[in-house]
């Protein structure tokens, strides 16, 4: 009996489109196996899903279940590719981009000694910032350390920006004169 529909229809009528339906889960079986991941399995069955309903439902497939196992292979090299090239591409880039000396990478990060010296001036900078009086401390803190403009740290404290502009000044002397000694 012949369909009404065009023989370009697509829709669940398809016989490709019910088989997979049927072998969905040996099919995601199929794919994980292979990719040693679930998660991955999952979206290359996804990804059938979605090139089958754009195929034409009225093609015939002599054998439905071998053609959705070739076309769960195909998407599964094509992944495989895809990451291959984005590995090639990621380590070009990072031989582009990167310093080598004698076959290691030469880091741009300051060397250990450095990085405890700095973690020290913060901790100092911290605690010296701590010890100012609490509203010289605020408004450096506000206006330094949380960005806010001077006009905005003297509405917020309920004073003037001349005095905000006078602590800011103080705190930095302060500051400074601690950290030197």
């Amino acid at each position: 009996m012949a369909s009404s529909e065009p023989s370009g229809r697509r829709g669940e009528d398809s016989p490709l489109l019910r088989a997979f339906l049927e072998k969905r889960e040996n099919l995601l079986l199929f794919l994980a196996a292979r990719t040693r991941s679930m998660a991955a399995a999952e979206d290359l069955v996804q990804d059938l899903y979605l090139k089958l309903a754009t195929l034409d439902a009225g093609a015939e497939v002599r054998s439905p279940t071998a053609l959705l196992y070739r076309m769960a292979s195909n998407l599964l090299i094509d992944q495989v590719r895809s990451e291959q090239r984005g590995s090639r591409r990621n380590a070009q880039w990072r031989l582009d981009t990167r310093a080598i000396l004698g076959g290691e990478d030469v880091h741009e990060e300051p060397a250990a000694d450095e990085q405890i010296l700095a973690r020290e001036r913060v901790r100092l900078l911290a605690e010296a910032t701590q010890a100012l009086p609490p509203q010289m401390g605020r408004a450096f803190r506000l206006h330094k350390l949380e960005g806010l403009s001077q006009a905005q740290t003297a509405e917020a404290m309920g004073i003037s920006r001349k005095m905000v502009e006078a602590h800011i000044a103080a705190a930095i002397k302060q500051l400074a004169q601690r950290l030197r000694s």
